[in-house]
């Protein structure tokens, strides 16, 4: 994983430290090791999983400056993108949600405390949860849990305004942006910029929000009514 690695993190791409190389490959050695037993990630190849996820991942960091900033990491699953991006990123100061506790035990318990890595980690509902971190946050990212206009009313919430919503979307971020405008403006935010990035063949996307006024008290819902009436 380590030699992996190198060609993905470079002068030419993004550099990292011998350091930050050593605590990534670590990382995935941890996760392909853990995902025998539990259900972590279908990526199991090491240059796949060095390429989909941690390329995919600290490349937000081209798009949006991270350092010393507050960062919740919203449905993390596996610690993505919020490990890597800690990684990259040390000053940052990261907090991970997700609703499956056993993900949560396995990246607070074994994963970080392995590779160094610190980070609140948090089990819970994104719509609970929110009412004790209400717009704590200068950073709320997601990747790879729902359409953008359900993303918005569970993540917005935590953004203080000023600070910004990053959605990793694939091939079908612009169809979902148009979907969520209205969500968008309803819970505060303005759609800043749409980060295209190269990833293997494919383009990826980072979907920024800005946060601009505060988000009515009235979000989020709760999940069934957030899901069966999207904003």
């Amino acid at each position: 994983m380590r030699t992996i690695l190198d060609t993905y993190f470079n002068a030419d791409t993004i550099p990292l430290s011998p350091a930050q190389l050593a605590q990534l490959a670590a990382f995935g050695a941890q996760l392909l090791e853990k995902n025998q037993v539990m259900n972590l990630t279908a990526i199991t190849e090491p240059s796949a999983v060095a390429q989909l996820h941690f390329f995919d991942c600290i490349s937000l960091t081209r798009a949006v400056d991270f350092s010393n900033q507050r960062v919740i990491d919203v449905g993390c699953g596996a610690g993505f993108p919020g490990v890597p991006l800690k990684i990259a990123v040390p000053s940052m100061e990261l907090t991970l949600l997700d609703s499956l506790n056993k993900r949560i035990r396995w990246l607070q318990d074994e994963a970080l405390p392995e590779i160094g890595v610190q980070a609140t980690c948090l089990s819970g509902r994104a719509e609970e949860l929110v009412q004790t971190r209400r717009e704590q946050y200068d950073i709320a990212t997601s990747r790879a849990v729902a359409r953008l206009n359900v993303l918005c009313e569970l993540c917005l919430p935590y953004v203080k305004p000023g600070g910004c919503f990053i959605a990793m979307k694939g091939a079908q971020a612009e169809q979902e942006l148009q979907e969520a405008k209205n969500a968008i403006r309803l819970l505060g935010g303005k759609v800043e910029q749409v980060y295209a990035y190269p990833v293997g063949d494919a383009t990826h996307y980072a979907v920024i929000v800005r946060k601009v006024g505060h988000t009515p008290p009235a979000y989020p819902r709760r999940f069934a009514k957030i899901k069966q009436q999207p904003l």
